[in-house]
């Protein structure tokens, strides 16, 4: 993770706001400082405040504005898809504190829905990881990952409980290039509701994720659920502009 002094001002400012509201201290309904407050607060112009801003209007956190102070929407703090491999990441760039409990980590022989995702044989030896994700020490989400062997054994020799695992298998030379996501809602089973400190069947937020190599051989089949209230996702689409050939 970068420092802060590394980070632009206005990322700067955006993570400061977006921790404050995730924590409460800026509540849903409640007015964010004014620009003239963030200004000096920040010792900037006008210009990185606004980006600040700008950001946190586009991911749907604050609203309003016009000539008074912008008011806290909602707190569920986006993830982009460019940081899906990484909820540590993720938090860190947000300004928020990661965390996790390894509940399970076994080697077993592959279920039928891994041999469908991953493209093994019946049987064949995979590892399952199961584990809780926190922010700022609050239960968000729960993995349920399968690794093929030759990538999961190199699980048994890393403490899953100190950071991001796929920096770990990465760093050991893992080739973790591609991704695949499916998005949909899911009702909590008895450990969801259990683990994130929620009623069994509420809504969560379910990514299904197929991870392969460079030439496209599965390496990881993910599912794993969020809390709506704390995460939401964001996509951005760019349309390639087309110029007429004289």
């Amino acid at each position: 993770m970068s420092s802060d002094v590394d980070r632009p001002l206005h990322i700067q400012i955006a993570a400061d706001l977006r921790r404050r509201i995730a924590t409460g201290d800026l509540p849903e309904g409640a007015a964010l400082p004014s620009e003239s407050q963030l200004c000096d607060q920040w010792g900037v112009s006008r210009g990185p405040v606004r980006q600040a801003l700008a950001a946190l209007r586009a991911e749907g956190l604050i609203g309003g504005g016009r000539g008074k102070p912008p008011l806290v929407r909602g707190r569920a703090v986006p993830q982009s898809f460019e940081t899906f491999l990484s909820f540590s990441r993720w938090a860190e760039d947000m300004g928020r504190t990661p965390g996790q409990r390894t509940l399970e980590i076994a080697r077993r022989p592959a279920s039928a829905e891994a041999c469908d995702v991953l493209g093994l044989a019946e049987g064949e030896p995979v590892v399952q990881l199961l584990r809780l994700r926190l922010l700022d020490g609050s239960p968000t989400m729960i993995e349920r990952t399968t690794f093929v062997w030759p990538v999961g054994r190199l699980l048994f020799d890393h403490d899953c409980d100190s950071g991001s695992i796929y920096a770990f298998l990465s760093d050991q030379g893992a080739d973790l290039s591609q991704a695949h996501h499916v998005i949909d809602a899911i009702g909590a089973d008895e450990t969801d509701a259990e683990l994130l400190g929620i009623s069994a069947g509420a809504a969560l937020l379910r990514e299904r994720r197929r991870t392969s190599t460079a030439e496209g051989d599965p390496v990881e089949y993910s599912d794993d659920r969020y809390r709506p209230d704390l995460v939401a996702f964001t996509i951005e689409n760019f349309q390639q502009v087309r110029r007429a050939i004289a």
